[in-house]
């Protein structure tokens, strides 16, 4: 993904959410996503898919069962 393609979906979430602590980062050995970030916390990947010329993006957002509240 291009820094151009990044800032524009990072622009796109924080407003979608309403929340600019939204932070999307680079992964390192990965070019086809980005780490999607809630301040310094990591909350998912986001995937880009490229199938013949129609571009879309995949959200996978992990939560671990001990982060949930009990209830």
């Amino acid at each position: 993904m291009t820094p151009n393609e990044i800032a524009r979906l990072q622009a796109y979430l924080q407003g979608k959410f309403n929340n600019n602590m939204i932070k999307l980062v680079r992964r390192p050995k990965a070019g086809d996503s980005v780490e999607m970030m809630l301040g310094e916390e990591f909350i998912g990947v986001i995937y880009k898919d490229d199938d013949e010329g129609e571009v879309s993006y995949s959200m996978n957002v992990c939560v671990l069962e001990e982060d949930l509240p009990k209830l």
